[in-house]
């Protein structure tokens, strides 16, 4: 494109959302260069930010009059590479998109913006005994918008479901500015549920502008606890035999010793920094009987040789317990100045072996891998620990990252339970899915954006790919030489 036309499309923007809602000076676009993904970052040619659906679709039909690709984007937590604006896109951010347009507590729904933040949505419902269910760990940040994109989950889905679970209408604005109301406020709508297709579809149908949500009545009580344990195994075996027995608890997550040293040096919040595992455990239910499901969990932990086991007694301390795991990633920086957060499902009886093959990449690649995940519906999120600043490290980390998911496919699992495909998991889709089945996926992508301008390149690759990606694949088939020891002792891993 021209920089003659590069004008004339700028023009046209500003007339639309005003010169505060167009960006295109270099330096105050790099900010917009990456996601949390920062391996590969690619500076997209104009930054906009509408502020309703009318708006939305003025800009995607200019950009269509003009051939120019987009690439949407909500907080920017994405850890796929999902929102990098590749072969010259604008980036269209939804972040002005922030209003609660309406709440109806007799239905139990609410409709938002998709810039509306997830935390906010339950903030604005619960003073009346709702809540909205899904949870990513990035929930004061992301928005709904990017929610549905990746079908995000969290640590309650487990009981409630990933993001499509609680969705019942979206508004989308397809590639050449067509609006779209998909699903509506009927619980059953007939017909073919578009709602669904669109949740998941990582922003190549178009730009997701607003919403109807499902709303959860808050639950009467909580019991939430903290058990220890001496080895990953007997952790991960307390999970299996407690579903197995009917217990299933809202939330079960897992912590390995080094997240929770890691975060009780940071925080500390008095975690047992001996503990090979900890398991954060939740139930909730009426109050009546909720004591007698909490000591049958007890009892299902001491089974397993829990090394103690900690219940919450007051609000405050399930929120510090919960602020344990909120705040692993974080801690992390403590050990390492960057990382990537892997996101795999296995079987629950196939996590020890998981983890097992977890430690082995550790070793053969060199790399600090530290893991902490959602045990109860087996969606694991290894750390890799590297140094961005040597760019020898980047194409390792995501052939080590490779390895790990494919071993996930071969447990008979998937290479994503939230993250989405991405940039970073194009030829992990490949292994997963044969010719037939990519084919299907794209004529479907092929009736919501004819010329391939939504989002270029993410899910299916294309011309534009960032060599980092290229470079992974290649890596993941020679043994490489390891980076560095991976610590065994305190001293190590606190260096």
């Amino acid at each position: 494109m021209s920089a003659a036309t590069d004008t004339s499309l700028h023009d046209e923007l500003r007339a639309i959302l005003g010169d505060d809602g167009v960006i295109t000076d270099a330096a105050e676009l790099l900010p917009y260069e990456c996601d949390g993904l920062t391996v590969a970052r690619v500076q997209p040619s104009a930054v906009v930010f509408p502020k309703d659906t009318r708006q939305t679709a003025e800009v995607l039909e200019v950009l269509s009059r003009h051939g120019v690709p987009f690439a949407p984007r909500g907080a920017g937590t994405s850890l796929s590479a999902g929102t990098l604006a590749l072969r010259g896109a604008v980036q269209i951010s939804v972040s002005r998109m922030n209003r609660i347009l309406e709440i109806d507590l007799r239905n139990r729904q609410i409709r938002v913006q998709a810039g509306v933040v997830n935390q906010h949505v339950t903030n604005a419902v619960a003073k009346d005994g709702y809540f909205f269910a899904p949870d990513p760990a990035s929930q004061p940040a992301c928005t709904i918008g990017g929610n549905i994109a990746y079908n995000s989950g969290g640590p309650h889905t487990l009981k409630y479901g990933v993001t499509v679970n609680h969705v019942l209408g979206v508004t989308l604005v397809t590639p050449d500015g067509e609006i779209v109301e998909a699903g509506g406020p009927a619980e059953d709508p007939i017909g073919y549920d578009l709602t669904g297709v669109i949740c998941g579809s990582e922003g190549t149908f178009g730009v997701i502008t607003e919403a109807i949500l499902r709303l959860q009545p808050a639950p009467e009580a909580h019991r939430t606890m903290l058990a220890a344990f001496e080895t990953t195994d007997d952790a991960i075996d307390c999970v299996s035999d407690m579903i197995g027995e009917g217990i299933v608890p809202v939330a079960l997550e897992f912590m390995d010793q080094m997240i929770v040293r890691t975060v009780e040096d940071a925080y500390h919040f008095g975690l047992p920094r001996e503990a090979g595992a900890v398991l954060i455990i939740e139930l909730e239910a009426l109050e009546a009987g909720l004591d007698r499901q909490a000591d049958r969990v007890v009892e299902m932990c001491d089974k397993h040789r829990a090394m103690d086991v900690r219940r919450a007694r007051t609000p405050e301390e399930r929120m510090q317990l919960w602020m344990c795991r909120k705040r692993a990633f974080g801690a992390l920086g403590r050990l390492t100045p960057s990382y990537v957060t892997q996101d795999g499902v296995v079987p629950r009886t196939r996590l020890p072996e998981m983890l097992r093959y977890v430690a082995d990449v550790a070793r053969e690649f060199g790399i600090r891998i530290a893991n902490v995940f959602h045990a109860g519906d087996g969606n694991i999120h290894p750390v890799l620990m590297y140094d961005e600043r040597d760019p020898r490290q980047i194409p390792r980390v995501l052939a080590a990252s490779a390895k790990i998911l494919t071993r996930a496919m071969e447990l008979g699992g998937s290479p994503t339970g939230e993250h989405g495909i991405g940039l970073e998991k194009i030829g992990l889709l490949a292994k997963m899915y044969g010719p037939d089945d990519l084919a299907a996926m794209r004529r479907l992508k092929a009736a919501f954006d004819p010329d391939e301008r939504a989002n270029p390149c993410k899910v299916f690759g294309g011309d534009g790919l960032p060599d980092v990606f290229r470079e992974a694949g290649a890596a993941s088939s020679k043994t490489p030489a390891p980076m560095g020891s991976v610590p065994d002792d305190e001293h190590d891993l606190r260096r």
